[in-house]
């Protein structure tokens, strides 16, 4: 009888982890997305270069990073000068002045541009040749050095990747992955998954800032950023754990372990830390520390009652995951490969 329960659990955890890698598998930006958001960047590069000259304009965020669906949206950085920019004044003019371009001479391939006034302004527009949405801003440098950062941490191990896709895909699901309606972004996400990976016991992840700390200098020329993964070996750890109790362990680890009153998740020094005293920082549900400019990626969390529900979906994520040891119980996954 012990046995065969034995062999009945292992099943179920094999299925579980089976059942994250099947997802990932699907789900997983393929290289013709990467290339049709390549050649839109190297299209509008051009275009823009007639207004501003010395400019670059740089794919980021998940299309570049290795954490990318095939439904991801772009993120384009467009860099003007290597100093910083007023993001109230100067980027919102230049903003506007790209605005124009596209809904005049570019209005042929590029659909809606609007300029949102955020905190880092930007302008969302529709390729109609990819049909692919982006987001574009001025010189926020620091989205060109975490790209770089997060996708070293995607191809160091191979765990990594398929555990965030999934969670990206679950927080989705359970709409607690908007920023603008006041739950966490998508890069917060990618930073807790991390940060999880390098807090086991046995870790899965180092700090690649502090092992590497060369490679990942905040003072880096922008054009040198791309090289210097390619120079950083796989990371071999003795944590043998398998994909299904990974994320049953990570899921545990925020509804169970992690003290959000008084530590801030910190991928920069594979830990949690204290959170500091800022005003950054004070009366703020969630911290999540940006590695490189130190500041709280998960700011939009700023009500009580989103990070009561937050904080509700991953302890019933984990209860269920837990017993069912099955990610159809948290995540349909039929509807969630259809949408890709």
């Amino acid at each position: 009888m012990f046995t065969s329960l034995c062999i009945y659990f292992l099943h179920v955890g094999v299925k579980l982890s089976q059942q994250v890698l099947d997802l990932f598998q699907v789900c997983q930006q393929q290289t013709c997305d990467l290339n049709r958001k390549e050649l839109c960047r190297t299209e509008l590069q051009r275009e823009i270069q007639r207004i501003f000259p010395q400019s670059r304009l740089f794919l980021v965020g998940s299309s570049l990073n290795g954490f990318g669906t095939r439904s991801s949206d772009g993120d384009l950085c467009l860099v003007v000068k290597e100093e910083p920019v007023n993001q109230k004044t100067e980027a919102r003019h230049i903003l506007s002045l790209v605005q124009k371009l596209f809904s005049t001479k570019l209005s042929s391939y590029i659909d809606r541009p609007q300029l949102i006034r955020a905190k880092v302004p930007i302008v969302k527009f529709r390729d109609k040749v990819s049909c692919v949405e982006f987001d574009l801003n001025v010189n926020n440098v620091v989205g060109i050095r975490n790209t770089f950062l997060l996708r070293t941490y995607a191809h160091i191990e191979n765990r990594v990747r398929p555990l965030v896709l999934v969670v990206k895909k679950w927080a989705s699901f359970h709409e607690i992955n908007d920023a603008s309606r006041g739950t966490l972004n998508s890069y917060s996400l990618v930073l807790m998954v991390l940060h999880y990976l390098q807090t086991l016991p046995e870790p899965i992840l180092p700090s690649l800032q502090k092992n590497y700390p060369e490679s990942f200098d905040p003072a880096m020329q922008l054009h040198l950023v791309h090289q210097a993964p390619r120079t950083i070996p796989p990371y071999h750890s003795k944590n043998g754990s398998s994909l299904g109790d990974l994320l049953i362990g990570f899921f545990k680890y925020y509804a169970t372990e992690f003290d959000w009153s008084h530590q801030m998740i910190s991928v920069r020094e594979a830990r949690a830390i204290p959170r500091p005293d800022g005003t950054e920082w004070r009366n703020k549900f969630i911290c999540v520390e940006e590695p490189f400019d130190g500041t709280n990626t998960a700011r939009a969390v700023h009500e009580k009652q989103k990070f009561d529900i937050i904080k509700g979906e991953f302890l019933k994520s984990w209860q269920v995951l837990r017993d069912k040891k099955d990610l159809d119980c948290i995540l349909p996954l039929r509807s969630t490969i259809q949408k890709r």
